[in-house]
């Protein structure tokens, strides 16, 4: 999730139990540790583009690092505030802050490592975008009203609906599956693995991603509100098994590169259209009709020994601007026929 959102509920759940003499300094340090986990994204390497996404949501975001991430957002943030907190309040509304953010993670789709180190598995709940405007909107709504008026009873209620709104993510990612299978059924597809996950700030839009052993077909869903739905049919593409490039030595850099990749992808690399030697993940894309994904690595066989070259797009022409907001407002578009 984007850090305003994280910041603006660890600060309200903070202000949701705080004193009334404290409430600002809690929101402060709650938001404060919210932040933290995110520190991750400093993991960087100049020669290892796979770095970053490799350590992005891993271990500062696991269950049992929160008391460990609590404590040092105290050590960083009670010497500036001993003097109206005690350490033992400052360290709660810190373990408050940080105990929210992983979990608020795993509800969207990029998928966060709860359990390590004792499992590799990444949690996606795929009920939330990583930016949804009007989720953080509740929160902030909440938040600036009870500091203003000195009582948490708005941030409480923000919470509450905050929670509500998640929940109708969950209630939408249902009807989206339900619609992404029937639409597979018509087709006379048996899937392997049948996913959807909502598309960028909104819960109206989702993209569904069909795995075969030989092919990944995306497709969109707009569930609605109520009554019957539209899906649009979207593009495939062949699904690519790290162990089908031969052409890469077994024991290489870039071998070694590919598979790293696909694990963080769940093993949905798909070839990028018109791109022999691109390789995307086939979980995310701009346009939820377009197999081109968000992220894709380049891969070089004249280097065997070097790494992948990481590619991120998230540019849309015209013509998908206007076929997105087709989509979302269930019109037929021309570049993606309506389904049904």
């Amino acid at each position: 999730m984007d850090l305003l959102s994280h910041a603006l509920l660890g600060a309200g759940a903070a202000i949701a139990i705080a004193r009334p003499q404290e409430m600002r300094k809690a929101a402060l340090v709650a938001a404060g540790a919210a932040l933290l986990p995110d520190t991750d994204a400093f993991i960087r390497s100049t020669t290892d583009p796979l770095l970053y996404i490799e350590y992005h949501r891993a271990f500062t975001h696991a269950l049992i690092f929160i008391p460990i991430g609590a404590l040092l957002a105290t050590m960083l943030l009670w010497p500036w505030l001993r003097r109206q907190l005690s350490f033992g309040r400052c360290y709660l509304f810190a373990f408050i802050g940080y105990a929210l953010h992983a979990p608020l993670d795993a509800a969207t789709s990029y998928g966060t490592h709860l359990l390590w180190p004792f499992s590799d598995a990444r949690t996606a709940g795929s009920i939330i975008s990583v930016v949804d405007p009007l989720f953080t909107l509740i929160l902030a709504g909440g938040v600036g009203w009870a500091l203003w008026r000195r009582g948490p009873a708005a941030s409480r209620v923000a919470l509450v609906l905050a929670g509500l709104y998640l929940s109708l993510g969950a209630f939408q990612h249902h009807r989206a599956l339900q619609a992404a299978a029937d639409l597979n059924a018509q087709r006379g597809i048996e899937a392997e693995r049948l996913m959807v996950k909502p598309t960028f700030g909104n819960l109206l839009l989702w993209r569904s991603i069909t795995v075969t052993n030989d092919h990944i077909q995306v497709d969109a869903i707009r569930p609605g509100w109520f009554g019957p739905g539209r899906t649009y049919a979207g593009e495939a593409a062949p699904r690519l098994h790290p162990q089908d490039l031969t052409s890469l030595p077994p024991d290489s850099q870039m071998a070694a590169d590919v598979d790293r990749f696909a694990f963080f992808t769940d093993d949905l690399l798909v070839h990028t259209p018109g791109e022999p030697w691109t390789f995307g993940d086939a979980r995310y894309g701009m346009l939820p009709t377009s197999i081109r994904s968000i992220w894709r690595i380049e891969v070089d066989p004249q280097q065997p020994d070097a790494h992948v070259n990481l590619v991120t797009d998230r540019d849309m022409s015209p013509a998908e601007r206007q076929a997105y907001m087709d989509m979302m407002m269930g019109r037929p578009t021309a570049t993606a026929p309506q389904g049904q």
